[in-house]
């Protein structure tokens, strides 16, 4: 039996039509042998990303294992909870002994004009002029006054050094006295930098306005790291100024 020539067949033989000769082959639908292997999930707490090569987001945490990656940083360590208190606690203590020989030099000034001032009673007279007596009592008043207005200029520029010391030194270095005692730095979760005069004051300010309050609020604040569920241990204060506290 001829068939009619095939065009696109340049040897004139044409094909077999269905059914002749032996049966043809259905490909083997899927299933069909060995069964098709799921594709593997990416290993439990690894981002999606890190799992196929891909570098991690900034900012996610790696395997809730301590670690969080920050552009520009790299992995880096977040600072526990205990190493922020110590930490803290220099601080205290940097800031308290300043504040102690203050505390020292003012009483010893205090001592000092109390032991220089002249007994005016000498200079009493009774039914005579009492001139010489009260110029003495104006004088020691005087002593006694100037050395007052001098310790509270002293203090009062001394506390807003105090109260700036946080603010400044972590908006400049990312760290106090304290967090460079122990290896700590203050950086901005997005790109790692220093927070700045911006983040620093808001960073510093949080735990200020908390204090208003009978200081409870400022402990609330400082104790909030371990209300943070996201594994960087952020206070209120680092939410709101975008940083994390890291371990260098």
């Amino acid at each position: 039996m001829s068939y009619p020539p095939d065009p696109n067949n340049p040897y004139g033989q044409q094909p077999p039509p269905p059914g002749y000769g032996y049966p043809q082959q259905a490909p083997p639908a899927a299933g069909y042998g060995y069964p098709q292997q799921p594709p593997q999930a990416p290993p439990y707490g690894v981002p999606q990303q890190q799992a196929y090569g891909y570098a991690p987001m900034p900012g996610t945490i790696q395997a809730n294992n301590g670690y969080i990656n920050i552009a520009h940083l790299g992995p880096v360590k977040i600072a526990t909870m205990g190493q922020r208190f110590l930490a803290r606690l220099i601080d205290g203590a940097a800031v308290g002994a300043v504040y102690a020989l203050f505390v020292a030099f003012g009483m010893a000034s205090a001592l000092g004009i109390a032991n220089d001032q002249e007994d005016c009673s000498s200079k009493y007279s009774y039914g005579g002029s009492n001139s010489a007596y009260y110029d003495c009592l104006h004088q020691n008043q005087d002593a006694a006054t100037g050395w007052f207005v001098t310790i509270l200029i002293i203090f009062g520029v001394f506390s807003v050094i105090g109260l700036l010391y946080e603010w400044l030194m972590v908006a400049f270095t990312g760290a106090t006295l304290g967090k460079l005692a122990m290896g700590l730095r203050v950086v901005k979760e997005s790109d790692g930098q220093v927070p700045g005069i911006g983040g620093g004051f808001i960073r510093f300010i949080i735990p200020i306005v908390g204090a208003i309050l009978c200081y409870i609020g400022a402990i609330l604040v400082y104790l909030s790291p371990f209300f943070d569920n996201s594994g960087k241990l952020q206070g209120w204060h680092d939410r709101a100024a975008g940083t994390v506290v890291i371990k260098k």
